[in-house]
């Protein structure tokens, strides 16, 4: 019997890389990350601190790196600047200064030709789905299909995971495929494509879609109490008596009520807190449903979310540690040995690990599984194939395929 073709290595190209928690999701499924760029150094240097020396990380802005010097991967990640696409931005979206790095991406994949990836993920907010009345979205789902990719899209958010609200847009794209789009309940109307977004899909029948049916997402069992550490009552940390004061003062009646009542209980618990500018003025509003807010980059003194820990007739108040943030993200131990402020630049701009490796596992594992099968032309043959180290498959396994 002839020898059996093993699987190629599952290997990606990581643009907009960040600090790195894609590649950390990826990893944990079995992917190998053979490229990476980001044009931050302070962000490069958060990579460099967990993975060590990198010698797969170009370090630059992704409009000068040249389509030759990429090497060939199965799959490429891109979480492209959102600045110009949030709904807390300029809202200047795929034009703007800083989301327009999108084109760049664009542009590697269009001089690749031949050797463009099998397989593409995208991660931005969900004002992505919005920016310039959806324009934005149909401009960039157009130019994949044009380069071949039929594509995707479904939002996860990162409190099916860990205790964080994090809502985020993912697009997948697969070269090769045919246009199918399946209008039912299951498929559309469901918690991973909101009305908002099965509505862009039915909507928009010129774009090439390939639909996925995927699991359930699951529900988490941590609770932001989980995640805080343990520090000492005496840390320079916590903010002096006057400084706290002045936050519970800045709440609106109805969180100030919250908060007492956190304040009075007999056990101890844990909130977070968010200044926002309102029209009376800088308030700040609790959150004490075990959830954290969303991480955001901190910039100007603003956007750094705040601890409130209260019970037992007392209170007291301080920033979140950077633990605390890797943990929000799933990043767990991720070695950290940057000034505080860096750290939740980082992580602020960062992806949830857990909602990429549930990706990894349930879409982009499987469907790379199918396409070898699909180019082999025998299932037989691809039932006995596993992932091994690396993401390289070997022989033997038992893994059911998806059909």
């Amino acid at each position: 019997m002839a020898a059996m073709q093993e699987m190629p290595h599952l290997t990606v190209a990581e643009y907009f890389a960040g600090i790195g928690l894609m590649r950390l999701g990826l990893d944990q499924a079995g992917w190998n990350t053979t490229f990476a760029n980001d044009i931050d150094e302070k962000k490069y240097q958060m990579y460099r601190d967990h993975f060590g020396e990198s010698p797969e990380f170009v370090l630059g802005d992704v409009h000068a790196i040249k389509p030759t010097s990429v090497p060939t991967t199965l799959l490429a990640t891109a979480s492209f600047p959102c600045n110009d696409l949030s709904l807390a931005g300029s809202r200047k979206g795929l034009a703007g200064q800083h989301s327009s790095a999108f084109w760049g991406f664009i542009h590697i994949l269009e001089k690749m030709g031949s050797r463009r990836p099998s397989m593409i993920l995208l991660e931005n907010v969900t004002g992505f789905l919005t920016s310039q009345g959806g324009a934005d979205f149909h401009e960039a789902l157009s130019a994949l299909n044009r380069l071949g990719y039929a594509v995707d899209a479904f939002i996860i958010d990162a409190a099916r995971f860990v205790p964080q609200s994090r809502q985020r847009l993912f697009v997948v794209g697969q070269q090769g495929s045919n246009s199918m789009v399946e209008e039912t309940p299951s498929l559309l109307q469901s918690d991973l494509r909101p009305a908002a977004l099965a509505d862009f899909i039915l909507w928009h029948p010129d774009i090439r879609w390939n639909l996925r049916s995927l699991p359930n997402l699951p529900r988490h069992q941590i609770r932001l109490d989980d995640i805080i550490e343990e520090l000492s009552p005496n840390s320079a940390a916590w903010w002096s008596r006057e400084r706290s004061d002045y936050l519970l003062n800045q709440m609106s009646p109805k969180h100030r009520d919250l908060a007492d009542k956190m304040i009075a209980s007999s056990k101890q618990s844990y909130a977070t807190v968010f200044r926002r500018v309102r029209a009376t003025g800088s308030m700040a509003e609790l959150r004490t449903d075990g959830i954290a807010g969303c991480l955001r980059t901190p910039r100007g003194g603003s956007g750094r979310q705040i601890l409130f820990c209260a019970g037992k007739g007392k209170f007291s108040v301080r920033l979140l540690t950077a633990r605390e943030c890797s943990r929000l993200m799933g990043a767990g131990d991720f070695r950290l040995a940057v000034p505080l402020n860096q750290a939740l630049f980082g992580f602020g701009d960062a992806v949830c690990v857990p909602a990429i490796r549930w990706i990894a596992d349930n879409y982009l594992t499987p469907l790379a599984l199918e396409r070898y099968v699909e180019f082999q032309g025998s299932p037989t043959k691809a039932r006995s194939v596993k992932y091994g180290k690396g993401g390289k498959a070997t022989q033997n396994s038992a893994r059911p395929l998806r059909n």
